[in-house]
């Protein structure tokens, strides 16, 4: 019985150290999350007004400006830019966004795959360890973007996939990311990177947007393009940055309550092992006593 209680007693020791690690693995993520979260909703609104006027612009093209980089045409080739996270210990996080990657391809892109003519560009060591590993055509020059965190470092990745849709390298460039909402929620998304998309107007509401350009639209156009669409990637890499860590905190966290259930269940393990070891004992002191007298 002596063998019994030094292995539970050995477990609740090993479950308590883990314990210990999930908990001050919750209040890292916690830390990073807040300042994770301080960016994204800062840089959230500049993004999306962005983003709606440079939308404008490209519908209310005249058609008498050059927009190589909202040009559409025939999709042969197809270059998807998904964002995961360097670590693990973040719950389905990462497992998601690879699946929703997965997925696209099979479902949106399934005869340009056939061909070999899907591209994987990874953020992230996750994303660029599972697709490497898998076969798929790799993209591998801006996979540690999240070991140096900086908007240059985005602008790289973003000019990369500009350049190569401008030369016709690509017909199609998709952003797989995970908006952050909370630190509990996080929406997988799939979303239009280029060609730059018009805004949808229905036959009944095609009112022209009115805009008065200064100096030159075709320079501003070309300024301002690259631009929006370096500040688009920067903002699903936030995005990403703050879900990755919320996730994380979140996973701890059950982690941390799951050991608790767990040291719950061992105690009355041990307790129990430990009255029946008592009770042996006194059974043979009694049994030994009551032969002595006999």
């Amino acid at each position: 019985m002596s063998g019994a209680l030094k292995e539970v007693r050995s477990r609740i020791k090993s479950v308590q150290s883990t314990q210990q690690i999930t908990k001050a693995m919750k209040m890292v993520s916690a830390a990073k999350l807040r300042r994770a979260q301080d960016a994204i909703t800062q840089m959230r609104p500049y993004a999306k007004k962005l983003q709606e006027v440079l939308s404008n612009i490209v519908t209310s093209s005249n058609g008498d400006v050059s927009m190589e980089l909202a040009s559409e045409r025939a999709v042969e080739k197809v270059l998807i830019i998904i964002v995961t996270s360097d670590r693990g210990l973040c719950g389905g996080y990462n497992s998601n966004l690879i699946k929703l990657a997965k997925q696209n391809i099979k479902t949106k892109f399934e005869s340009q795959s056939a061909k070999g003519n899907v591209f994987v560009l990874p953020i992230g060591k996750k994303g660029f360890e599972h697709f490497t590993k898998n076969g798929f055509n790799v993209v591998n020059d801006y996979w540690d973007i999240f070991s140096d965190l900086r908007f240059e470092r985005v602008q790289a990745a973003a000019k990369y996939a500009m350049e190569a849709f401008a030369s016709k390298e690509y017909d199609l460039v998709e952003i797989i990311y995970s908006e952050f909402k909370n630190a509990a929620s996080q929406v997988y998304t799939s979303e239009p990177f280029l060609p730059v998309q018009k805004v949808a107007t229905s036959e009944n509401n095609k009112k022209k947007s009115d805009f008065i350009f200064e100096p030159d639209q075709q320079v501003l156009i070309d300024e301002l393009m690259p631009k929006i669409l370096n500040t688009q990637l920067y903002k699903a890499v936030l995005d990403a940055n703050a879900s990755e860590h919320g996730a994380r905190m979140t996973a701890m966290d059950k982690a941390s309550e799951n050991a608790n259930e767990l040291l719950k269940s061992l105690k009355i393990s041990y307790n129990r092992a430990r009255q029946a070891a008592i009770t042996t004992e006194l059974t043979e002191i009694v049994s030994g006593a009551a032969a002595l007298q006999g």
